[in-house]
């Protein structure tokens, strides 16, 4: 089995599947890691007999999939982060406590950033400094995402629907300003469920910004409304952006859109800089 597939709890393991774009885990293993129950299928049943709204919505958070086990493929009840941490709270046990008190934390934070947003981005940046991204590659990044949520939200004011049509969209504007898309993007960079903004250079996040404004302005002052004329207003941002690009690599006598991950390059520019 994949050492990917797994999640080390102390000196147990968690079986999880990628699945819908998320992780999924086996509801089993969990409770097994914070019940030591000798039966986890019974300790389940239970459990859900205890907390009646958990039952009436246990259709509608676990997924059957199938996963490796020792046995060979079977299917295993997999719930997502989110459910997980719902059933968690069902679980009267010890070993559940610091993960309850973790979420009302979490909880609480985010209740502060509602009434004050610029938490919410400290605390990202914060994050990000703990990766090891440098200040000015972080307040890129920041910008960036104001960005994107400045162009989705007039997207969703104009008709266009979340998911499908966000990725269409979102991919018109990087093939027209890198030559490639999202997809073929992460593949280039050799990412497989990364987010491919973390691993952009300077410059590629710099474009990519370009590519996105251009887009929310071109959308704007022509009014656009539904998929299709969305759709034209992101083919021509980007196409600008494309355009800017490819007269700042003759400028400069090399590619923006690079191979390497940005993380890993800086890492190793400290380290050589530390010797």
């Amino acid at each position: 089995m994949e050492e990917k597939s797994l999640v080390v709890f102390e000196d147990k393991q968690i079986r999880r599947q990628w699945y819908n774009a998320q992780w999924w885990f086996v509801i089993e293993d969990v409770v097994s890691v914070l019940t030591d129950s000798k039966d986890p299928k019974q300790y389940i049943q239970k459990m859900k007999q205890r907390d009646e709204p958990l039952a009436q919505g246990w259709v509608q958070i676990v997924r059957t999939l199938l996963v490796e086990t020792s046995g060979g493929i079977q299917q295993m009840s997999c719930a997502n982060t989110e459910s997980i941490f719902r059933i968690i709270q069902s679980i009267p046990s010890k070993k559940a406590e610091p993960f309850k008190q973790w979420l009302a934390k979490v909880g609480y934070e985010r209740v502060q950033e509602i009434e004050n947003p610029e938490l919410a981005q400290a605390r990202m940046k914060e994050l990000y400094r703990q990766k090891g991204y440098s200040d000015d590659w972080i307040e890129k990044r920041v910008r960036g995402i104001a960005i994107r949520q400045e162009l989705t939200d007039e997207w969703k004011q104009r008709g266009v629907a979340e998911g499908k049509e966000f990725a269409i969209l979102t991919n018109e504007i990087s093939k027209a300003t890198f030559g490639k898309t999202i997809e073929e993007y992460k593949e280039f960079k050799g990412l497989e469920k990364q987010n491919l903004r973390d691993h952009m250079t300077d410059l590629e996040l710099i474009f990519n910004m370009l590519g996105e404004r251009v887009s929310t302005e071109i959308t704007k002052n022509k009014d656009a409304q539904g998929f299709p004329e969305c759709e034209t207003a992101a083919q021509k941002g980007g196409a600008v952006a494309g355009r800017a690009r490819i007269d700042t690599e003759k400028e400069i006598g090399a590619p923006i859109v690079r191979s390497e991950n940005y993380l890993v390059t800086a890492e190793k520019k400290k380290r050589l800089e530390k010797k």
